[in-house]
């Protein structure tokens, strides 16, 4: 517990922290207005509504949650090199192990409130922004919402999100077939995010080289799920999905509601392939263990 409180105390104090989280959601905000004034009249689809709720730009390799989650991770242990609380000599091996576990507990929850924040104010913006031709199916048709959240309507004695007041008409965003999944594929992938961007900065004991190789990594994992894939038989889906800009085919992580077809995508890579998610998981125990291993060598974090 005292390593936790250390840990929030040390990343409430840094004027770097706010100023990032502040940014990290204007950029996202304006990014998901403009995405949103271009969209074309008519029926507003799935996947279009989560591109626009997790404002996807095929610029950069992460979305700007989980990115600007990797660059509060690599401040957080680079700050701690540069600033250390303790002397070297009195920073014992277990005391480091410690304080890097600490930062990977502190850094996850932040992560994933930073996501849900992003959603809540990409939700209000494009509600916002959008064109008056443009409709969305799960406001106004009951049978557009996914089965979850039609089964919490119906339990409350609604019969679809229309019964809400207008007030709350940007939750149709999120309640169409399948994004509610996807969106919560998206805030795992943006706690995933901050431990690398701790992990990373870790190795390297340089928070700007811990950003760079967390953005290294996207494209190399891809290009091993593709080799993974192409070893075991397992088909791509028709489209590469779209939250990233790589276009070998990701689109397993995010689910058939990033732009893929549903049927194939179901039958050629699920999400619950063990194959697949050792391929998620293997970067993220590969880098902890070698944090770990290099911990070992040094004397000091």
């Amino acid at each position: 517990m005292r390593v936790l409180a250390y840990e929030l105390r040390r990343l409430r104090g840094l004027r770097s922290t706010w100023l990032l989280l502040a940014g990290v959601l204007f950029c996202d905000a304006v990014v998901a207005a403009a995405l949103a004034a271009q969209t074309p009249a008519g029926a507003l689809s799935g996947p279009a509504g989560v591109r626009l709720l997790t404002a996807a730009v095929p610029l950069i390799p992460l979305p700007f949650a989980a990115l600007g989650a990797g660059v509060l991770g690599a401040l957080a242990y680079g700050h701690e090199v540069r600033h250390p609380g303790l002397p070297a000599s009195q920073v014992s091996y277990l005391r480091r192990v410690r304080l890097l576990l600490g930062k990977l507990v502190v850094i996850g929850p932040v992560a994933g409130l930073l996501a849900l924040a992003t959603l809540l104010v990409d939700a209000v913006v494009v509600h916002l922004a959008l064109p008056a031709g443009v409709t969305v199916a799960a406001w106004s048709e009951p049978a557009a919402l996914s089965d979850r959240v039609a089964r919490a309507l119906s339990s409350a004695g609604l019969g679809g999100l229309a019964d809400l007041p207008g007030a709350l008409a940007p939750a149709a965003l999120g309640a169409g077939h399948g994004v509610p999944g996807a969106l919560l594929a998206f805030v795992a992938l943006t706690v995933v995010a901050g431990w690398t961007g701790v992990l990373t900065a870790s190795l390297t004991r340089s928070a700007a080289a811990g950003v760079l190789l967390l953005c290294a990594l996207p494209p190399l994992l891809e290009s091993g799920v593709a080799l993974l894939l192409r070893q075991t038989g397992t088909a791509w889906p028709v489209r590469a999905a779209e939250l990233l800009p790589f276009q070998s085919g990701i689109e397993w992580a995010y689910g058939w509601v990033y732009g893929g077809d549903r049927r194939v995508a179901v039958a050629g890579s699920e999400l619950t392939d063990p194959a697949l998610l050792a391929a998620v998981a293997a970067p993220a125990l590969v880098l902890l263990l070698a944090s770990l291993l290099v911990q070992a060598r040094r004397r000091a974090l």
